[in-house]
């Protein structure tokens, strides 16, 4: 095995140079640091963890909880935990799973043990019960997801609310009055899972002129029958769909063509979901959506810069996702303070078709265009409804 003594031979160095240069504690002449680097990546040298923490109080470990219930996308899960692990490698740590379910004992123990310098949490619930441990503990943490009372802890996130008004624009804008929002499973919003409650309230608030109805929807296919049949039933006019539970996107679109209406000729179905799950639907879904894995890169930044202030006997700055839509094309739009007029981004496929009048008001009138935040390409499955054709 490779020591610092054989990286201090190789680089021309005394082993405590070698230490400074990867600790950054004293002041290494640049040149002295790129022999340092590399003679490391030459010998493969891998510093001790548990010496390292002993050196440097440090134990060079993030901890991230991420949510094993049956209710959540996997696939976002894994990318955001991807995302999460490479950053971190970057900065020389190393990233120590815990799951959800430990709740407030999970970070006690953690606290306890010393096992990380840091905590991410996934899947934050409005009033989780895992943020006011954090805060009593005084654990340097970021939080993917905004409760209601951060009490201080770096968040991100995307702006769901403003995901759920574009949903309501863009429909609006085509024409459709009777909308139906179908949602997760009601087991997310009895815990007030953050994403799930914000996306929605969003959305209603965006529609109060429209007539629309909020289903909960487990997600499999008998779920999303039973939904759809809830729905019209009671609205049988209803032409607007939109969907956030990614696992009941396939179902409603197979259901939409058994009942006998077409997408996009018949009805229009927009969903918040990724990028890749938008495009391998047939007709090409229209999709609101983010980039996953910028959450988990700028977590690891906050958290990182919370424990390099209390290394350095500082106030860790308190960074939070601000008002207003944070999802946009741009490199930059990911941020905790975006940049001036940054724009929600919804992600459209190919022949959109385009509303001929503008929207009919409840009143007969013609109602003004709602403000949109988006940018729009076309798309294959949003179609105007018959009583909004000419």
């Amino acid at each position: 095995m490779v020591t610092i003594a054989d990286v201090a031979k190789a680089a021309g160095v005394s082993p405590s140079t070698v230490s400074y240069s990867l600790s950054g504690k004293r002041r290494v002449s640049a040149e002295t640091r790129r022999r340092v680097e590399r003679s490391v990546l030459e010998l493969g040298y891998h510093p001790n963890a548990g010496a390292r923490a002993l050196a440097g109080k440090r134990s060079h470990i993030l901890a991230l909880a991420v949510p094993l219930r049956t209710d959540v996308y996997v696939r976002i899960v894994m990318e955001i935990a991807t995302s999460v692990t490479v950053a971190a490698r970057k900065q020389g740590y190393d990233v120590l799973l815990i799951t959800n379910d430990e709740g407030p004992d999970g970070i006690r123990r953690l606290a306890a043990t010393g096992l990380a310098d840091g905590v991410i949490l996934m899947d934050v619930e409005l009033d989780d019960k895992r943020i006011p441990t954090l805060g009593d503990l005084r654990t340097q943490a970021a939080l993917i997801g905004l409760p209601d009372d951060p009490r201080g802890l770096s968040c991100v996130d995307h702006d769901f609310s403003a995901a759920g008004a574009l949903c309501a624009d863009h429909l609006a804008d085509l024409g459709h009055r009777d909308i139906a929002f179908i949602g997760y499973g009601s087991g997310i919003y009895r815990r007030h899972a953050g994403y799930a409650e914000r996306t929605l309230a969003g959305f209603g608030a965006r529609a109060k002129e429209l007539r629309f109805l909020h289903r909960p929807c487990e997600g499999i296919y008998e779920g999303t029958a039973g939904a759809l049949g809830r729905i019209l039933s009671d609205r049988p006019h209803t032409t607007g769909f939109v969907v956030q539970n990614e696992a009941a996107i396939g179902p409603l679109l197979s259901l939409l063509r058994t009942s006998g209406r077409t997408v996009p000729e018949d009805a229009s179905v927009i969903a918040l979901c990724p990028d890749h799950l938008a495009e391998q639907h047939a007709p090409a879904l229209t999709a609101v959506t983010g980039p996953a894995k910028e959450l988990g890169r700028i977590a690891v930044e906050q958290v990182m810069s919370r424990i390099s202030a209390s290394t350095r006997g500082e106030q860790p700055t308190d960074r939070a996702t601000p008002g207003g839509p944070l999802l946009d094309d741009l490199p930059g739009a990911l941020l905790d303070t975006p940049p001036p007029g940054a724009k929600a981004r919804i992600s459209i496929s190919e022949h959109h078709a385009r509303p001929r009048r503008p929207p009919i008001s409840p009143s007969g009138g013609v109602a003004p265009k709602p403000p949109s935040a988006c940018r729009t390409r076309t798309a294959r499955n949003c179609s105007i409804p018959p009583a909004a054709r000419r």
